[in-house]
């Protein structure tokens, strides 16, 4: 079985013990999730999609660990006007392992 959910923005294939990152949600690690954004469910070759969500249907997870994402580095320069800026960012993500879907 599995179902494509919406989390932060994204959608993500997943299925009964799968682990995935998405971007930060609240909670700490062992904390339970529900996402009832659920677009899609596939199970024994039968599809279920959803106008646009599926009623009564809904994905439970727990939280792994609060983490980041590689740091990236962004460079601005202009070469007229001696502007040279170097600045960096890592992306805060969730770590999340699937429990169930239920439909």
């Amino acid at each position: 079985m599995y179902a494509v959910i919406k989390a932060g923005g994204h959608q993500y294939k997943v299925s009964a013990g799968d682990q995935l990152e998405i971007d930060l949600i609240d909670g700490k690690a062992g904390d339970k999730v529900t996402f009832p954004e659920v677009l899609l469910i596939g199970k024994d070759g039968k599809t279920t999609i959803g106008a646009p969500l599926i009623a009564n249907a809904k994905v439970e997870a727990t939280i792994k660990e609060q983490t980041f994402a590689d740091k990236i580095t962004v460079f601005k320069y202009n070469p007229g006007k001696e502007y040279k800026v170097t600045r960096g960012h890592k992306q805060p993500l969730t770590l999340i392992e699937i429990n169930s879907i239920t439909h």
